[in-house]
């Protein structure tokens, strides 16, 4: 089962979120290479972002790891199990 983390921006500005975001962008890319992470992104609409990760253990690790949460630019995220019907 996969699962996503959800997570609610802190309202930081573009400044400090392009601060941190090379250290953020080395353990995505780190999750990516080891294929936990399927998907990764910000929301559009109003803040906030998505990830998608093959389960449970990997997503709670990135966000155990993920700058941008422990230096408070997601104000607040969830972990959801999900269970995916993606046809790819």
């Amino acid at each position: 089962m996969k699962s996503v983390v959800i997570g609610v921006g802190s309202g930081a500005t573009m400044d400090a979120i392009m601060a941190v975001y090379p250290r953020h962008k080395a353990v995505v890319d780190m999750f990516i290479a080891r294929g936990e992470v399927i998907g990764i992104g910000p929301f559009h609409d109003r803040g906030g972002n998505l990830a998608i990760f093959r389960s449970r253990e990997a997503a709670e690790a990135f966000v155990a790891q993920d700058p941008f949460i422990l230096e408070g630019l997601i104000a607040s995220y969830e972990i959801r199990d999900w269970g995916d019907q993606l046809l790819t």
